[in-house]
């Protein structure tokens, strides 16, 4: 909730309010509407207090910096993907499996371990 989390971080909840205006932020809702803060908003919270309090940038900064971990994030998703994708096509190159003349097409599995 918006006081524990105001609480915790020393900031006024008018600053959470603010970041969530500006769209740093998007705590989930009640069905009652109380904000409800779960651990990426935190995770982001923290990012942004120590962009503003520590390191000086401004809010519009902070807009720029979290586009960029997000797109950072979504290139290492799809980076994920393709290693994915490589792995299976070796296994199947190991195993003798032609994905592409089959029958009956399968789906991909994961078969490392991770």
């Amino acid at each position: 909730m918006i006081s524990i989390i105001a609480e915790r971080y020393n900031i006024h909840p008018q600053t959470l309010r603010l970041y969530e205006r500006e769209g740093l932020i998007k705590p989930a809702r009640t069905s009652g509407n109380t904000r409800l803060y779960g651990i990426d908003e935190i995770k982001k919270l923290e990012m942004i207090l120590t962009l503003t309090r520590d390191l000086g940038v401004n809010l519009a900064g902070v807009e720029v910096v979290l586009q960029l971990a997000r797109r950072m994030h979504e290139a290492d998703m799809q980076f994920d993907q393709l290693l994915d994708f490589i792995r299976q096509a070796m296994l199947d190159k190991r195993h003798g499996i032609e994905r592409e003349n089959a029958l009956v097409k399968s789906e991909r599995r994961d078969l490392t371990r991770r």
